[in-house]
C-alpha cells in the first residue's frame, strides 16, 4: 500500500512515542516528515539516501583509506629512493653454510 502525503508526517511527540514505527516507515515508505505545530521541521531519511546525497559520509573501505593516504613530498620520495638497499653483505648470507 502506497503512503498518502499524509502518513508520511509524523508530529514530533508521536514521532518520539512511536520512533521505531517511524524508522520501520522510512524503509519501507521513503521519507517522513516530522512537524511541530502543523509546521515540518525535519525529514527523516534512510541512510543509503543520506549517503547518496552526501558521498562524503561514506565511510571509506580499506583501499580507499590506502588509495587516499598522504603524499609524499618530492624531496621524501627521493631520499626513500637513494637509501640503501643491501643490508645483508655474502658474508652475512654464508653463515648458514656453516651449520651443515
Amino acid at each position: 500500500m502506497a503512503a498518502t502525503k499524509e502518513d508520511a508526517h509524523w508530529q514530533i511527540q508521536e514521532a518520539k512515542q512511536r520512533f521505531s514505527e517511524l524508522i520501520r516507515s522510512v524503509q519501507s515508505e521513503g521519507p517522513q516528515f516530522v512537524t511541530k505545530h502543523g509546521e515540518e521541521i525535519a525529514v527523516v531519511i534512510d541512510i543509503e539516501e543520506y549517503h547518496r546525497l552526501h558521498p562524503a559520509s561514506r565511510p571509506k573501505t580499506f583501499k580507499e583509506w590506502l588509495l587516499n593516504g598522504p603524499r609524499l613530498e618530492d624531496e621524501f620520495v627521493e631520499l626513500l629512493n637513494e637509501r640503501q638497499r643491501d643490508y645483508t653483505t655474502e658474508e652475512d648470507l654464508n653463515i648458514f653454510d656453516d651449520w651443515d
